[in-house]
């Protein structure tokens, strides 16, 4: 889509998981998927396979990597999704909803590289609606209310503030924007 306004230009390294398998041929193993999503990446056959190892082993999928991964369960493909992502070396990775999906342990493995990639300086954009994910992770939140912006800034914040309304509006009081959350509200934790 295009965007409704303003103009935006990135560089090449930008990889993303948008929706589970998207890229992947469910013909294909999970090691023919390797390269040709490392393809898609614009890495060549001799660096995909220098990486191939290392994506193997966060996916930690065992001998399935040699199935189709049409019979992959969505853990699974999420998986090796994911560490097909991470290992691009992206300057900018998105992430849509993706976690969701993985066992508790592999979530604390991917959210540890996540934090790698950071410190690395790779941009992070994470979509979700896990209030617990964005604490843990995040440094700055933006909360969209039906395609408009209800707030842009720190994380922990954009929390408060959506659990705040959220909670509202299912109480039946009027709260006309983010804005109107008293002091106290913005800076006490409410209760998870």
């Amino acid at each position: 889509l295009g965007p409704t306004s303003g103009e935006l230009t990135v560089s090449p390294q930008i990889s993303s998981l948008l929706e589970l398998g998207s890229g992947f041929n469910p013909e294909f193993t999970g090691r023919e998927n390797v390269f040709v999503n490392a393809a898609f990446h614009g890495l060549t056959h001799r660096e995909a396979a220098a990486r191939y190892d290392e994506i193997a082993s966060f996916a930690d999928i065992g001998g399935f990597i040699d199935q189709p991964v049409k019979i992959y369960s969505s853990g699974m493909f999420m998986r090796l999704a994911f560490a097909i992502s991470i290992h691009m070396e992206p300057e900018v990775l998105l992430l849509d909803e993706v976690l969701a999906v993985g066992d508790v342990f592999f979530q604390q493995k991917c959210y540890e590289r996540l934090k790698r990639l950071q410190e690395r300086g790779t941009a992070i954009v994470l979509v979700t609606h896990s209030m617990a994910d964005v604490r843990a992770f995040c440094k700055r939140g933006l909360w969209l209310d039906h395609g408009r912006q209800a707030f842009l800034g720190d994380a922990n914040e954009a929390v408060e503030h959506y659990l705040f309304l959220e909670q509202a509006s299912r109480t039946g009081e009027v709260v006309t924007s983010a804005s109107a959350l008293p002091a106290s509200a913005r800076r006490s934790s409410p209760p998870c």
